[in-house]
């Protein structure tokens, strides 16, 4: 039987880590990815070209095969429990800060996926979160699903909870960049991580408000959380919209791009075109120079786009997924490393900023982050983003904003 050839990605990597390999077999035709071999230097996990050799099989002898049948047929005999490979767990009990249309559909992923046993849905106006609540529980007489969901507009109700989604604060209208909200949405998290520093000392944290990197910087300070737990959705959701964008130019399923983007969650991004894969070749020699340059162009402005043509708001199903793609690497069911915007201390030569970069998630937050050999033109773009990032906070301190 001919045998199909495999991309090796960093989910192979992630997987073997977990099951305590330390020996990870290429076989011919197998295409490892950069980001795979970056994440299998950090868990020191060596990649071995094969076939290696099988070890031979034990031979039983036929009188003992006898002897265990027939002690397996007695009253008496238990069988043993199978052994327990690695299963996704469930998050105990998830608050969302923020009933708008980002909040709303991640507690309507959650619940129609299992991802947690409780959603808490608060949002400041009246009758908002209750009622999204009750609707969601309605419709669990169609979906069967288990989630039980609770809506208030106190902040205490999440109390308990084993991670917070802050999506809470103002939304971009057209032409407001994501820095204009700055001065309003910087109040309002600092309020909500007063609350969550009181009521769920013990939760991981995901930051959706924008601008996203400054505001993942406000809730490490206003909960004095250590910066494991203090997680800001970004680079998910750009990645995304860059493997969209290189798709539709390259004319091929999503599911044939491998692409990431780094940086800040903004016009600072950094879209990583030296590691990009469209069918598992590099980007550059498939698509022109001005092709890749419109697709890194649709990513950076990708949420202006869906701003402009909303008028009133702006996008909330892809931000809703990557929450949820996060919110899975928390609890085991997506393994390898995906971008999220946490504190570096010295990742990428980028010291004291919350910017986007490779992470691997688990139940305590961030485990590690994955240092991508990339080039030095897209090195000086993540160190001026991260200066982008520093000064608008300097600047909102220094007015007391």
């Amino acid at each position: 039987m001919t045998r199909s050839p495999r991309v090796i990605g960093a989910e192979h990597i992630a997987d073997a880590r977990q099951n305590g390999r330390q020996l990870l077999e290429i076989l011919p035709g197998d295409i490892v990815t950069q980001l795979a071999r970056e994440s299998a230097e950090s868990a020191h996990i060596t990649l071995v070209d094969g076939p290696l050799e099988k070890p031979a099989i034990p031979r039983t002898d036929g009188a003992i095969t006898l002897q265990r049948s027939l002690y397996r047929r007695n009253p008496k005999w238990i069988a043993p429990k199978p052994s327990q490979g690695s299963s996704p767990g469930t998050i105990s009990r998830l608050a969302l800060i923020g009933a708008g249309g980002v909040g709303l559909n991640i507690a309507h992923l959650v619940a129609n996926r299992g991802i947690a046993n409780e959603v808490a849905l608060i949002d400041v106006a009246p009758g908002v979160a209750e009622a999204a609540a009750l609707d969601l529980n309605h419709a669990s007489g169609i979906t069967r699903s288990g989630t039980h969901v609770q809506g208030s507009a106190d902040l205490s109700l999440i109390a308990d909870a084993q991670v917070v989604v802050i999506t809470a604060g103002r939304p971009r209208s057209p032409g407001m960049s994501r820095a204009d909200l700055m001065t309003i949405n910087r109040r309002i998290i600092q309020s909500i991580s007063e609350s969550v520093r009181t009521h769920a000392p013990d939760s991981i944290v995901i930051v959706v408000t924008n601008p996203l990197d400054e505001m993942t910087m406000t809730v490490l300070e206003g909960t004095g959380f250590p910066y494991h737990r203090v997680l800001g959705m970004a680079g998910t959701l750009d990645s995304s919209r860059f493997r969209w964008s290189l798709a539709q130019k390259a004319g091929v399923p999503v599911s044939d791009v491998e692409a990431v983007t780094l940086g800040s969650h903004g016009g600072e991004m950094v879209p990583i075109v030296s590691t990009a894969l469209i069918r598992n070749k590099p980007v550059t020699t498939v698509l022109s120079e001005d092709e890749i340059r419109d697709c890194v162009e649709t990513t950076v402005h990708g949420g202006e786009s869906v701003v402009a043509l909303r008028k009133t708001g702006s996008a909330t199903l892809a931000p809703a997924h990557a929450v949820c793609e996060l919110l899975d690497a928390i609890r085991g069911a997506r393994p390898g490393a995906l971008p999220v915007s946490v504190m570096l201390n010295g990742s990428y030569g980028i010291h004291d900023v919350v910017l986007g970069v490779p992470c691997v998630l688990d139940s305590s937050g961030l485990r590690e982050i994955i240092e991508l050999s990339i080039t030095d033109e897209e090195q000086v773009l993540l160190e001026a983003a991260a200066e982008s990032v520093r000064n608008r906070l300097d600047q909102a301190a220094n007015t007391n904003i």
